[in-house]
């Protein structure tokens, strides 16, 4: 389930000098597994209010960045980034499959400009606007 302890060698051992370290790992597949175990009504949410979809190396930065505003802005929504890469047409099919009901979207272009698309999944419809209107825009939608 977790699993630790102190690195103190392993900056050294890297090529850099001697650092005080600790670390440590946890599987969170086998927390939820333990979770339910103890629990049997815990379900977890499989959906995602909305997912951040992104095509280039500039982009995806900018989408970890867009992500972040995102859910200080609006802490009560889901939010999903994709980190798997693939074309749009495949990183909407995840959106779909996760539930989202709204993706953003994140091209070079885009950063660029600092615009996002907006994507509607439940009707299609998209637009695009200012990154600095993106919360105003996520409360009509999202409530």
């Amino acid at each position: 389930m977790c699993a630790g302890g102190r690195y103190d060698g392993l900056v050294e051992q890297l090529g850099g000098r001697a650092t005080p370290a600790v670390g440590f790992a946890m599987g969170l597949e086998r927390l939820v597994l333990l979770v339910q175990a103890v629990n049997p009504e815990f379900q977890p949410d499989p959906t995602v209010d909305i997912y951040v979809i992104s095509s280039g190396a500039g982009a995806q930065s900018a989408a970890m960045r867009l992500a972040e505003q995102v859910r200080d802005a609006a802490p009560q929504l889901k939010l999903m980034t994709n980190y798997g890469g693939g074309n749009f047409k495949k990183q909407i099919t995840r959106a779909d499959k996760w539930g989202a009901r709204v993706a953003l979207i994140l091209g070079e272009d885009e950063v660029a400009q600092q615009q996002v698309v907006v994507k509607d999944l439940r009707s299609g419809e998209q637009e695009t606007l200012a990154q600095s209107e993106l919360a105003a825009k996520l409360a009509l939608m999202l409530g």
